[in-house]
């Protein structure tokens, strides 16, 4: 019969074994410990996707719309469940880096958070990005993103590192605050899209899964995209200036030059309204 003392040690160490998972195989090679935080599967689209981008307006798809852009709060989640069945991809947009004060979920965040306003943006205002309260909001909007069936989502102004935000924050603060976007959208089984920030683009390609760029050729900035278009992720670049498509030598040069980039670039309003002026795809 073994003494307390001797059951009490080999108890002790069978669960310790138990819990590092460890035994020998057949080849005698231990098997390594589980993924701490598995992720689960999520959406990927391709590089040469065909999407369709309408924040605002009654939403209709265009014909082989294959990833459809659209605001996570204002979208009821019927036509969101209707658009899926139809077999198009969807993926939400709301602000990471701004607080808008129209939106339903703001009132709770403490007036300390909010800092400068955008001045072409009337009632839209910077965030501190390093503050709890931010985040715990982006995670409950990130659930909100999965409860209604959106396959990835569009976080805009995460770069606020770069602005008059108001606060003091510095390109190690954003790259922190983005990576806990990507890693929070990646545990709900969502990709993420960096919006703009040209900057960091190089330290964050690993993280996300698409990008949404803004006036890249208007501005002569497209090459710096091709980290994403090397990783064989996709760019889906928009265009604001009608200049572009004014003729058809316009819209003959833009579209070669968005195909030497590998960039899916469409010419749209402002307004974002659904109104399209050209699509290079």
């Amino acid at each position: 019969m073994l003494s307390p003392l001797f059951s009490r040690w080999l108890l002790a160490s069978l669960l310790w074994l138990a819990g590092c998972n460890v035994w020998l195989n057949v080849g005698g090679e231990p098997t390594p410990p589980p993924d701490p935080d598995p992720m689960p599967p999520r959406y990927q689209p391709a590089r040469d996707v065909r999407w369709q981008l309408q924040l605002q307006g009654a939403v209709t798809p265009q014909s082989g719309t294959q990833l459809l852009e659209i605001d996570l709060f204002d979208t009821p989640e019927s036509q969101l469940i209707t658009w899926r069945r139809q077999g198009i991809r969807l993926l939400c947009y709301f602000s990471a880096g701004t607080l808008e004060i129209w939106r339903p979920d703001v009132a709770s965040l403490p007036a300390s958070v909010r800092g400068e306003p955008l001045p072409a943006w009337p009632g839209e205002y910077w965030l501190d990005v390093r503050a709890s309260s931010v985040r715990d909001l982006m995670r409950s909007r990130l659930d909100l993103a999965q409860r209604k069936g959106c396959d990835a989502v569009d976080a805009d102004n995460v770069d606020g590192f770069l602005q008059n935000s108001g606060f003091a924050l510095n390109a190690s603060d954003q790259l922190d605050y983005n990576r806990f976007l990507a890693h929070e959208a990646h545990r709900r089984g969502l990709a993420i899209a960096l919006k703009n920030n040209l900057t960091q683009i190089a330290d964050l390609v690993a993280d996300f899964d698409l990008a949404v760029n803004e006036q890249c050729h208007a501005y002569q900035e497209c090459v710096r995209l091709a980290p994403f278009v090397r990783a064989g992720k996709p760019v889906l670049n928009i265009e604001y200036d009608p200049r572009f498509v004014a003729d058809a030598a316009s819209r003959r040069q833009l579209c070669d030059e968005a195909q030497q980039e590998g960039l899916q670039t469409r010419v749209l309003t402002p307004a974002l309204d659904g109104t399209l002026l050209h699509s290079c795809f």
